[in-house]
């Protein structure tokens, strides 16, 4: 072979090598972006791909730092721009290895727990790689700052009053607060439903958690607590396991859905269904909120110290009382809603959300309206409106702990004082189990006067129905 030949030989074999490089380069997946979040314990990065990968993570210390491996990717976005104040990042880096391997180091001010897990696509989002840094020990927690992203930011709705100071009244001794843990809907890198013009649920939901939180802390006897603080991402588990560690009597989950019909408005109360959902409507909205949990967290009650058949009886016995106070403060929310806003249905619809699997603590979640209807979804965003939805929502959970005020509170003190005033009329929404007579003897008033007061013929009541308690006889002294 001519020395012309193997030029042209050698040269052919370096074009071929360029092209199986190039090759490697296109068939390599992209990081698009990059988003950060901070929450009260800990710090998650979300990394945007355009297409799955499979990842190495491993920590080193002096100084601390985490080492993520990314098996063919390449980065093709930036990462100074992420925000990083008040959180244990001090820096992310990026080295590419090789055109198969992409070294990412997130350099660290203090020790943290990492977690990794890869998500596939859903409705909002393509492939991610999600790192969460879990702060090690209460006292490393940054304060909560506000969320910040490096790709695509959102604008969050600006709440009513950004802070919920309580209401400096002394209580007598040995008297509690009756709590209510406030759940906005969603967060951080799962925004909800959108609205037609790109108005994110999870902002919707923080600004009327955060009005309702400031009106309940004007009511004495009444404390209303957070659950997401910020724009952050809580699972659905966590959310039950938060509002017990605060000692919630009551949790309420705020949401702005969306429906697959965008005609479709009115405001909803739910409980929780163990045998399926009350509509269509009902199940759709259960299955689209129970899949944007991306990962769950473990929210149980302790009964380590029971026999295994006592503690499945006691738990059916919490369950079936907290579905029965579920669907009565639901019906007294929904029937207040109902003054201010129109209703999708007019009683508590059932269905299997996950948020609401709490056997200790009566919960409701209340859709506060389509936020996928243009008309709802403007008035949604407006603070006269989350006011006013504040506003009806307090005024039917008052009414409820009216009714029944836990032990030991000062709602409950009132009530044996003869003190307590009505907060309007009572309604009781039946639940399986009860008989006319029974609910007569809770609410301390003669079956003659319930059959009275709901125009019954007999004692023959269903699932569901709605009954108006007329008054008793002692009335309440001032």
């Amino acid at each position: 072979m001519g020395i012309s030949m193997r030029i042209r030989a050698r040269a052919f074999g370096v074009g071929l090598l360029l092209l199986a490089l190039a090759a490697d380069v296109l068939a390599a997946v992209q990081v698009k972006g990059v988003r950060l979040w901070r929450a009260p314990d800990n710090t998650r990065l979300v990394f945007d791909l355009s297409g799955p990968v499979q990842h190495n993570l491993f920590t080193l210390t002096a100084p601390h730092r985490i080492v993520i491996d990314v098996n063919g990717a390449q980065l093709a976005t930036r990462l100074d721009q992420l925000a990083l104040s008040n959180t244990p990042i001090t820096g992310v880096r990026s080295a590419q290895r090789s055109p198969d391997e992409l070294r990412v180091v997130i350099d660290l001010s203090a020790p943290v727990t990492p977690k990794s897990f890869s998500l596939a696509p859903n409705q909002q989002y393509g492939d991610r790689l999600v790192i969460d840094l879990f702060d090690q020990g209460a006292d490393s927690a940054p304060a909560l700052p506000a969320s910040s992203a490096a790709s695509k930011p959102t604008v969050p709705v600006t709440p009513t009053q950004t802070t919920a100071p309580r209401t400096a009244t002394a209580l007598p001794a040995g008297k509690r607060d009756i709590v209510i843990a406030i759940d906005a809907g969603h967060g951080g890198e799962d925004p909800g439903a959108i609205g037609p013009k790109g108005q994110h649920e999870k902002n919707l939901t923080l600004a009327i958690a955060k009005e309702l939180q400031r009106q309940i802390n004007r009511e004495k006897g009444f404390r209303g607590e957070l659950v997401r603080t910020g724009d952050y991402f809580i699972p659905l588990r966590k959310r039950t396991e938060i509002a017990r560690k605060k000692g919630a009597d009551l949790f309420v989950s705020i949401h702005a859905d969306a429906a697959p019909n965008r005609s479709a408005f009115g405001a909803s109360v739910f409980a929780l269904s163990e045998r399926g959902a009350t509509s269509e409507t009902a199940r759709w909205l259960a299955d689209n909120e129970n899949r944007s949990d991306l990962i769950g967290g473990v929210g149980t009650v302790s009964l380590d110290d029971k026999d295994r058949v006592l503690a499945g009886v006691l738990l059916d016995l919490s369950m079936t009382a907290s579905l029965a106070s579920s669907l009565d403060v639901g019906q007294k929310v929904l029937s207040n809603m109902g003054r201010i806003t129109p209703l999708h249905k007019r009683r508590v619809e059932q269905a299997g959300f996950m948020v609401l699997k709490s056997p200790d603590i009566p919960s409701i979640l209340v859709e506060t309206g389509f936020i996928s209807n243009h008309n709802e979804s403007q008035k949604l965003a407006s603070a006269s409106h989350q006011q006013a939805l504040a506003r009806a929502i307090t005024t039917g959970i008052k009414q409820f702990f009216q009714q029944s005020p836990p032990p030991g509170t000062y709602i409950a003190w009132l009530r044996d004082q003869g003190r307590l005033s009505s907060a309007g009329p009572r309604e009781h929404v039946v639940s399986s189990g009860e008989s006319l007579a029974l609910i007569a003897q809770r609410y301390d008033v003669s079956l003659a006067a319930l059959r009275s007061a709901n125009n019954l013929k007999s004692d023959s009541i269903r699932i569901g129905q709605v009954l108006q308690i007329p008054a008793t006889t002692l009335a309440a002294q001032p």
